[in-house]
């Protein structure tokens, strides 16, 4: 879903104007986990100096980026919407937010090629916090079973030091011991 013609547009737009971004959310989790429908696509962007409105002009027709800034009460973060006329798929634009680990992870993505368009994910680790975070402020079953399965695809290929830092931090240690078991036992069947 990275190469949603929707999505593509919307990261070769920000490209054009040299905004910094993150593809983040269910389609981050799609990438190192088992894909799974979804209706919208999140980036975080770091605007520094720039324009987020700049983007507009190199937006398709029928795209419109809503200038109006929503508060995200779970991330404590500000967001913009794009609204896409005769579509069902929402793109959310976050800020990035002074958080430690949304600092971290910014740093830590990754470049990738989405037919000829640079765009950057968050590691797997990353994912895997973020969804920990809104597992617990939120409690949506979407969001575990996104790390069960991102620690199943993923098994033998993740730093858990990292992992474990971070849910110390965040007070998720329980969730993430929880969804570590869930995935052993998925592969194994148990």
């Amino acid at each position: 879903m990275l190469n949603d013609p929707t999505v593509v547009a919307v990261m070769k737009a920000l490209n054009a104007e040299s905004i910094p971004f993150m593809v983040v959310g269910s389609l981050s989790s799609n990438v190192y986990g088992i894909p799974r429908s979804t209706h919208d696509a999140d980036l975080v962007i770091e605007l520094g100096g720039r324009s987020l409105m700049a983007i507009q002009k190199h937006l398709p027709a029928g795209f419109k980026l809503d200038p109006q800034i929503r508060f995200e009460s779970v991330t404590a973060t500000k967001r913009n919407l794009i609204h896409i006329e005769n579509d069902a798929f929402t793109i959310e634009l976050f800020r990035l937010s002074d958080d430690a680990h949304d600092q971290e992870r910014f740093r830590r993505r990754i470049a990738v090629d989405i037919d000829g368009c640079q765009a950057f994910l968050p590691r797997a680790e990353d994912v895997v916090i973020t969804k920990l975070r809104w597992n617990g402020y939120l409690r949506r079953t979407k969001d575990f079973s996104d790390i069960v399965q991102v620690l199943q695809v993923q098994a033998g290929k993740l730093d858990w030091d990292y992992l474990n830092h971070w849910a110390a931090i965040h007070g998720t240690k329980s969730v993430l011991d929880e969804a570590q078991q869930a995935a052993v036992e998925a592969s194994t069947g148990s």
